[in-house]
């Protein structure tokens, strides 16, 4: 009956151990993952930006178009 201890002893050493190798594995894959998108967002961050400044300008202008043809509307129905 001792054998069937040591056995199954064994087979959870060695279930434990290769758990353990899967998880450190899974945390090297994840901190390799964490410094691609550091890198991802620091090289994307300036283009980012540009987008959001050009379409900030984009409002800016729509909004002026805007208020420039409601002024322009609101003089020819009073003339």
């Amino acid at each position: 009956m001792a054998s069937w201890i040591v056995v199954w002893f064994v087979i959870g050493i060695v279930s434990t151990a290769a758990i353990l190798a899967c998880l450190a594995g899974l945390l090297r894959h994840l901190l390799i993952l964490g410094r691609s998108v550091r890198r991802l967002q620091e090289e994307i961050q300036p283009i980012a930006d540009d987008v959001a400044r050009e379409g900030q300008k984009a409002s800016e202008h729509t909004s002026a178009m805007g208020a420039r043809r409601n002024s322009g509307s609101s003089t020819r129905a009073s003339g």
